[in-house]
């Protein structure tokens, strides 16, 4: 298995603090919001490569991060051209256009660059292995405006998921679906014939809801949400909450 982080955006709904550092590479406790996600990722023991894919503006400032000395899987970082938030690919077009230009040719996890974790993503990893299917998360979320900002999923009994929207007026649960998910190597053959559809290429949860009706899905149940730094209050959030620690 290998790791792609979505780190495409340009965060603009949080200028002037990323109008020239991204998302991903804002201080949280100490450390980049990234560097959170890459160290988590660096304990699931089947992952041995690493990418993140990010775009012409910040390209720079990422090639600079990953120059650091770290620990962990191999690391590379892609830059997709494109130079402002109109032009973007969206982010799944980014993880058709990451997986092509790298030639990957096997299992996947896939995270947003934007969230922090608050649990060991080598749990995710194995129960992908042990289902043997494309995999997602999900938490309760009691809070109804968050549910109408993230994938809310209905789940069966067994784990497999039966509905999922994203962003949705009117969810169906209280199953939040944060953007992590384990897919198949057949899975991502799908990607082109996703795009050709005309389906959104943005907001990564479309295609769950796309694909769970083609493919078998199952969610992994954690008791926690991750935090998605997506407007300066909660990332102020995030960082005071992970200085306290």
């Amino acid at each position: 298995m290998k790791a792609l982080i979505l780190a495409a955006g340009y965060a603009t709904r949080m200028y002037p603090l990323t109008r020239e550092l991204p998302k991903a590479l804002l201080p949280v406790g100490g450390k980049a919001v990234l560097d959170h996600l890459v160290e988590n990722l660096g304990r699931v023991a089947s992952i041995g490569e690493l990418a993140v894919v990010t775009n012409d503006k910040f390209f720079g400032k990422f090639k600079d991060w990953a120059s650091a000395a770290r620990r962990g899987p191999r690391l590379e970082v892609l830059n997709d051209g494109t130079r402002s938030n109109e032009k973007r690919l969206g982010a799944i077009g980014d993880l058709r256009w990451a997986v092509e230009a790298l030639g990957w040719t096997c299992d996947l996890m896939v995270a947003a660059g934007d969230n922090l974790f608050p649990f060991e993503l080598s749990g995710l990893a194995d129960f992908f292995l042990a289902r043997g299917t494309d995999a997602i998360t999900c938490y309760r979320q009691a809070n109804l405006d968050r549910l109408r900002r993230t994938g809310v999923a209905v789940i069966a009994d067994d784990g497999r998921v039966l509905d999922f929207a994203e962003k949705p007026a009117e969810p169906k649960s209280s199953w939040a679906v944060p953007p992590l998910y384990a897919l198949e190597r057949a899975t991502l053959d799908e990607l082109p014939g996703y795009l050709e559809e005309g389906n959104c290429p943005d907001a990564p949860g479309n295609l769950v809801a796309w694909l769970h009706k083609r493919r078998p899905v199952y969610a992994l149940k954690c008791e926690q949400g991750p935090h998605d730094i997506g407007t300066l209050e909660s990332y102020q959030e995030a960082d005071r909450l992970y200085s306290g620690r």
